[in-house]
């Protein structure tokens, strides 16, 4: 017995330190991965201004590395149960937004400051909770309409103090965050009806190549000729290929976060990379001056989304409760548990 005591007492730390050491290294990659795109699309020195190009680069490398630590060194296991019917009804909308999300976001970057995009994106739970309410997939009710409320008060605030606000960087951002709500609306159908959850591995393995195919055509359309024009083709490939890898990183690290830790924790996670990512990159790049009305209204926008995270983990303990008493009910996913992107 005392063996046991003793072999648990020395477990729970090493266990504890593993846990900090995957929420570190989740908030690290996140919130570095923000950094490097910026870098890499706003640099002279880099001289690759192409969002469109960099996000297809992205997708083709997690597709290629994928594949090749599931199918031929078989390091890591996909999980089964795709067929071709799901995959054109739900994998492939979801991977045409998913394109969406990472293009305009991206493209934003060449417009306005990390820290201003930061901001403008703790608006994506209002996003997603009205599209959900049109899709018939959350009700309306008084203490959701206060919390959307006060995120959308907060993103208010933080706007009227940005100094260099730029309306087409804004644009493309709020993109983004439309995309990445219709994506989490599309896993939640998905999940719903063909009571399939997949893991940010298999959900990369499947995605990512279909997100490449919807970023190839509008590449070809809008950047091909530029870069043929500038000659950028001679671009610094060893860059851009840390850049990829890094985001394939990213990725794994949020599959460990998600085994290791609970909802709750991967939120909190989420919430401290933001409030790190806003204030890093007022050190890190020129473009970036943030002032007292950014923080207090991002400050605002945060407790909303802090309040938002708390009524949604309450109700995926609901569900799970629930679950546990029915089978054959499938659990649905989040925006913390899907979110598989520096973005």
């Amino acid at each position: 017995m005392a063996d046991q005591s003793s072999n648990y007492s020395a477990s729970s730390p090493r266990e504890g330190m593993v846990t900090y050491f995957y929420l570190l290294l989740y908030i690290a990659l996140s919130s570095g991965q923000i950094f490097f795109n910026k870098w890499v699309l706003s640099s002279k020195e880099i001289n690759f201004p192409y969002p469109l190009g960099l996000t297809l680069l992205h997708m083709i490398f997690s597709s290629v590395l994928c594949f090749v630590l599931t199918k031929v060194l078989k390091i890591l296991k996909i999980e089964e149960g795709m067929t071709l019917e799901i995959y054109t009804t739900s994998v492939i909308p979801i991977g045409a937004m998913f394109a969406m999300t990472l293009w305009l976001g991206n493209t934003a970057y060449l417009y306005i400051s990390v820290a201003f995009a930061q901001m403008l994106k703790a608006v994506m739970p209002v996003a997603v909770f009205i599209l959900g309410v049109a899709a018939g997939l959350e009700v309306m009710s008084m203490r959701m309409l206060m919390i959307m409320s006060v995120i959308s008060f907060g993103v208010l605030v933080a706007s009227y103090g940005e100094i260099n606000i730029n309306w087409i960087g804004v644009v493309y951002q709020m993109g983004g965050v439309v995309g990445e709500a219709l994506r989490l609306i599309f896993m939640e159908i998905f999940v719903r009806k063909k009571g399939l959850k997949l893991n940010p591995i298999s959900m990369m393995y499947y995605v990512s190549p279909c997100s490449a195919l919807c970023l190839l055509i509008p590449w070809i359309f809008l950047e091909k000729s530029k870069m043929d024009a500038q000659g950028t083709w001679s671009f610094q490939p060893l860059v851009l290929t840390l850049n990829s890898l890094c985001t394939f990183a990213l990725n794994l690290s949020v599959f460990l976060v998600i085994q290791h830790t609970s909802a709750l924790t991967i939120r909190v996670a989420g919430v401290v990379k933001d409030w790190v990512v806003v204030l890093l990159s007022a050190i890190l790049f020129a473009d970036t001056k943030l002032t007292l009305i950014n923080i207090f209204g991002y400050a605002i926008a945060i407790g909303g989304v802090a309040a938002y995270n708390n009524f949604k983990l309450k109700k995926e303990v609901t569900r799970a409760t629930s679950s546990d008493n029915n089978p054959n009910s499938s659990p649905i996913p989040t925006a913390s548990s899907t979110k598989t992107s520096g973005q």
